[in-house]
């Protein structure tokens, strides 16, 4: 149904001549702007989980929906501008997690994680079903179908689908983009080559071969693995509870559940800490008012624009997508 109604730290200042809010530093200073987008007055957000940019510049955001939105479409489509264009995915209302496009040949398809039916489906932009994937049962993973609880998907080169059981087993299944399967690996644990909540996941082609990097979330780090999932390492440092990755250039943004959004070098060195709020705990579920203009309640998902401007979405009961407009 669709509905077409170092331990640098950032600084945050109020422009009295604009009234608007700058945060970050040098380079990375950009205008916060809360409440991007004009939402038709039939949706009402509920936690917003995913967001994602397709080659027109239009801004997809994924969210569970709000009990009071007329609407139950979980996708909700806006142009460049913040203009909306359509919504759409009723079936994904209340499950709805993690959100990834892919440029494959000349088209563009969405991978959607949905939790509740326990499931990953690949979409066109339009929200057509291309095949959909629920639990890998002969991988010996699992005894019943609802452990597996798919978070997040990335894609490689070769066409290689790679999805995070982050809320069931703490595994990585492969698949190909015809959604046949390939391999699995991980597990649960600390170890090198387990993981506790592998929430997010990136193909990172910034070094001399590409390489999976993993939120494991639970374990605060970001573990890395070859492309057949050989454990490589980890990334300790600076982080809290990343949750996602986006990669623009040289630089890999981290959305943290606990309150900023990270930027790190080629290196993985940090170059800064956006909009630091603390923690959640107390405020995530509360109105719009509880939230202070400039820092981050549970940064969820984000990514870099074509414009290197970054979009922000927050595991917040009344959803909320932030905007942060470059200033340079």
């Amino acid at each position: 149904m669709k509905d077409n109604i170092s331990k640098a730290t950032s600084s945050t200042t109020l422009n009295p001549l604009r009234k608007t809010i700058i945060i970050g530093e040098g380079e990375h200073r950009y205008e916060c702007i809360h409440d991007w987008g004009e939402l038709p007055s039939s949706i009402s957000y509920g936690n917003t989980h995913g967001v994602v940019e397709d080659s027109q510049g239009r801004i997809y955001i994924k969210h569970t929906v709000h009990p009071t939105s007329q609407s139950r479409n979980a996708i909700v489509v806006f142009d460049e501008h913040g203009k909306f264009v359509t919504s759409w995915g009723e079936e994904f209302c209340g499950g709805a997690h993690g959100m990834h496009l892919s440029k494959e040949g000349a088209d563009e398809f969405l991978y959607l994680c949905d939790t509740a039916r326990h499931k990953l489906v690949k979409t066109t932009l339009d929200g057509e079903t291309v095949w959909e994937r629920g639990c890998p049962d002969d991988t010996g993973h699992y005894k019943s179908s609802n452990e597996y609880v798919p978070t997040n998907v990335a894609t490689a080169q070769d066409g290689t689908v790679f999805v995070a059981d982050g809320y069931g087993r703490d595994c990585i299944h492969a698949y190909d983009s015809n959604g046949n399967y390939k391999f699995s690996f991980g597990g649960t644990g600390s170890r090198p080559g387990l993981m506790s909540c592998p929430h997010g996941l990136i193909v990172d082609n910034r070094g001399e071969q590409p390489l999976l990097a993993v939120a494991d979330r639970g374990n605060r780090r970001i573990q890395y693995f070859t492309l057949v999932g050989e454990h490589v390492g980890f990334v300790k440092d600076e982080l809290r509870a990343p949750c996602h990755f986006h990669i623009r250039g040289e630089e890999l943004l981290i959305p943290d559940l606990e309150s900023r959004v990270t930027i790190f070098n080629k290196d993985n060195g940090l170059i800064l800490h956006l909009g630091d709020g603390g923690h959640y705990e107390g405020v995530r579920d509360k109105d719009r008012s509880a939230f202070t203009p400039g820092k981050f309640v549970a940064p969820h998902s984000a990514i870099f624009d074509h414009e290197g401007n970054i979009f922000v979405v927050e595991w917040v009961e009344v959803g909320r997508v932030t905007k942060l407009k470059r200033m340079n």
